[in-house]
């Protein structure tokens, strides 16, 4: 069967709705029943990333040599997570995805390794950080948040409670890493409102070029200040190591930020 002008190589139905696994000219791409691509992987190259929006939520890398307890909310096909544990071998992760379903297509067909060092757990997410974030704090270094469903932005990681449980679990020099889409630009002012209210304002928004996502990055209140030329430097470094675009992402959040741009960067 074809679909979204490739062939369906899965297709099965919970709860929540259809999920579908489609392949076109060598990518493979997981849906929501809806056009819009959940994620995105190369069959010829399965462990690069290769959507930009994933691409671009690593320039926490510019801020952080490393994160020793990631936490992420929504699996999807489970690619940030496998290039998390390829690439930092000492790195623990938490996975909190709300579709069980989900999580065996991202080990069935995406190639999400099962691993001692990665745990995903079964929950709503605002449900799960509201409970931890009353028995724990500072618990994460750093919290990626990629929650979509295929309406769009999962409404429970809008919110400013949401926000404020992220806060309490990370360590006081933590980051929230979180993928915003941004057409849709009432919905993405509120979530903008929300977590500038709860990070007092140390937010930089990073644009994906070419597409529809915002990156935010909310850093806690004793994240250290980087100084633009180190930043300058680091990026170059980062780009051989990785073959990701981070000279750019320096460029552009400096260009998209010219208000605030100052509380988190030394210029």
């Amino acid at each position: 069967m074809y679909k979204y002008s490739g062939l369906v190589v899965h297709q099965s139905h919970d709860d929540d709705g259809i999920i579908e696994v489609v392949d076109n000219a060598g990518i493979r791409a997981l849906h929501f029943g809806s056009e819009a691509r959940q994620t995105t992987m190369s069959l010829a190259e399965p462990d690069k990333l290769l959507s930009l929006y994933a691409r671009t939520m690593m320039a926490w890398l510019l801020f952080k040599e490393r994160s020793d307890n990631l936490l992420m909310i929504g699996l999807g096909g489970g690619v940030l997570p496998k290039y998390f544990l390829n690439n930092f071998p000492d790195g623990q992760i938490k996975v909190i995805e709300y579709r069980r379903s989900v999580v065996k297509i991202a080990h069935s067909y995406f190639g999400l390794p099962l691993s001692p060092r990665l745990k995903i757990k079964i929950e709503d997410a605002a449900t799960y950080m509201r409970r931890q974030s009353v028995k724990h704090e500072a618990q994460h270094d750093l919290i990626l948040v990629d929650a979509f469903d295929h309406e769009g932005m999962a409404e429970a990681v809008t919110q400013a409670a949401f926000f404020d449980s992220c806060k309490t679990l990370l360590t006081d020099d933590g980051l929230m890493v979180m993928n915003l889409w941004g057409t849709n630009k009432y919905l993405f002012n509120q979530i903008a409102w929300n977590l500038q209210q709860v990070f007092s304002e140390n937010m930089l928004f990073l644009p994906v070029r070419g597409r529809g996502n915002v990156i935010g990055f909310a850093f806690n209140e004793k994240f250290p200040k980087a100084e633009l030329k180190q930043l300058r430097v680091r990026a170059l470094e980062l780009e051989k190591s990785y073959q990701l675009e981070f000279p750019d992402f320096v460029s552009d959040l400096k260009k998209h930020n010219p208000n605030t741009f100052h509380r988190v960067i030394k210029t």
